[in-house]
């Protein structure tokens, strides 16, 4: 966690006084808005490089240098410098625009990337409009190049400095503090949530709640209790908040949310409201103001249509594409398994997919043969979460099995289960059939989508998470599903697996 040192002054309902012992907040230098506008003008200069070189790049392998600078054909014909001149200045306008370093999305979670990817194909959208309405006839070489290469580029570049920013987090810099208003119970739980994941950048200083409930000198979770909420504009700028997070609470009306947006005008600190509706991603929620009230639509998940036809194709291109590939790898793999311990190179068991049909699951084997016969002997030694059966070094596991468990290759040959069509690269963690006769009703929603071969469980820690945390995050998966987020969850794969985080 974050260091953490006393304010030197806080607001209670007479005013100012001085801090007691308990009032201790993280060091946030966020009213201090440099590290922010420090970080955005390192996104700023990876931007440029990457789109720099991707046009580049574009313009070297498509043209021949040597005879001199071609031409765009058609009735309006510039060259293509003046052209990759163009291109570059609208691609960082656009990204500038769409507002892929506000501090709000940059350092966790998918939406930077998606809006850099959002941005990316709309430009090259509007370039193909454009050229055809100039009669342009721009080189889709040229254009299929740059395109993609820059994508990559600037995904790249955002991804190594997210690694950096987490590093910063880390050691309690680059921190976003926050005021919290409401009453005690939900301000509480939206500390935890909000410091659960400290990589987020949002740090808790303070907390507000309603005039009468307010006691000098108490803290909630180690966060001191400053004011009223009807002075939280002003703790909120004393204490250098960067954003003020209403909580539900009876005592919040929608005057005092809104006196509270007046008071907050020019001071360059976010209001923020909070709903009791977790694991609902954007795509889901549509915001709609009706005669001045702010409506919030949540659309019900939907488990079929086009969008899975195409995650089948994909599934189904993949895992073609990756057998190919890694067919010298399979083949090494098996001849190891073969000539270092006896029986079969595969390991098949039975799991539940898609509306509850059983399928084989095939993995390449890592225990002795027969290992199967000795779980109940070995049950008192289950440091599983309470529904899989887990041991940290379970000696059914033969040497060269340690290390393909270490790597997850002995999952490798799941890509049969993706060809025949009972998994997908990602979804929900194929289950076995007495996990699922224990399922609570709300958990046999795993069972609406096919399982993956990863998914959020992979690349959030594997045998290291609980069973609710494990079923919190299939759901969250099966209900909000997107073919960008499938692309976040594959590379933060390939991270989990180099690192054997959770692999047992």
């Amino acid at each position: 966690m974050v260091s953490g040192v006393g304010i030197e002054r806080s607001l209670g309902v007479g005013g100012l006084r001085e801090p007691s012992v308990g009032d201790r907040v993280p060091t946030v230098p966020s009213r201090d808005s440099r590290w922010a506008a420090d970080y955005a003008l390192r996104l700023t200069l990876t931007d440029s490089c990457a789109v720099l070189v991707a046009v580049a790049v574009a313009y070297v392998v498509r043209f021949n240098l040597d005879d001199g600078v071609p031409e765009v054909s058609g009735a309006f014909s510039p060259s293509y410098l003046v052209v990759s001149l163009v291109l570059m200045v609208a691609w960082l306008v656009a990204l500038s625009g769409g507002r892929t370093r506000d501090r709000r999305v940059i350092g966790i979670g998918p939406e930077e990337y998606s809006r850099v990817f959002a941005v990316t194909w709309r430009l090259f959208a509007t370039v193909a409009v454009v050229a055809f309405l100039l009669r342009m006839e721009i080189g889709r070489g040229y254009l299929a190049i740059a395109a993609p290469f820059g994508l990559g580029m600037l995904l790249l570049g955002r991804y190594v400095s997210r690694q950096w920013l987490h590093r910063q987090r880390d050691r309690g810099q680059c921190q976003m503090g926050i005021l919290v208003i409401g009453h005690r119970g939900t301000a509480a739980t939206l500390i935890r949530q909000l410091h659960a994941n400290p990589r987020a950048g949002h740090v808790v200083i303070g907390v507000c709640v309603p005039s009468g409930e307010v006691d000098a000198g108490e803290t909630l979770l180690g966060v001191p209790v400053l004011g009223a909420m009807d002075r939280a504009a002003e703790v909120a700028e004393q204490i250098g908040a960067v954003a003020v997070a209403v909580t539900g609470a009876d005592a919040i009306t929608a005057d005092i949310v809104r006196r509270l947006g007046w008071d907050l005008e020019g001071k360059g600190i976010d209001l923020t409201l909070t709903l009791a509706l977790t694991d609902v991603a954007g795509p889901r929620v549509l915001m709609r103001p009706v005669n001045g009230l702010p409506l919030m639509y949540v659309d019900e998940p939907h488990f079929s249509g086009p969008k899975y036809a195409v995650k089948t194709v994909f599934d189904i291109c993949g895992a073609v594409f990756a057998t190919l590939i890694l067919s010298p790898l399979l083949i090494a793999i098996a001849i190891g398994v073969k000539t270092t311990s006896r029986g079969p190179i595969f390991y098949t068991q039975e799991r539940v997919g898609r509306a509850g049909r059983s399928f084989k699951m095939i993995k390449f084997r890592s225990m002795i043969d027969g290992s199967d016969v000795q779980t109940s002997a070995l049950s008192g030694r289950d440091q599983g979460n309470g529904v899989l059966f887990k041991i940290r070094r379970d000696p059914r596991v033969t040497p060269i099995g340690r290390l393909l468990r270490r790597w997850s290759l002995d999952e490798l040959p799941q890509l049969v289960n993706v060809l025949n069509g009972s998994m997908a690269f990602v979804g929900p963690r194929p289950p076995l059939q007495q996990e699922v006769d224990r399922y609570a009703p709300h958990v046999q929603r795993r069972l609406l989508v096919k399982p993956g071969m990863t998914g959020l469980w992979q690349v959030s820690g594997r045998s290291d998470l609980s069973w609710e945390d494990s079923v919190r995050l299939d759901l969250a998966y099966v209900e909000n599903w997107t073919g960008f987020g499938d692309l976040i969850i594959i590379a933060r794969t390939a991270r989990v697996v180099l690192s054997g985080r959770g692999a047992y």
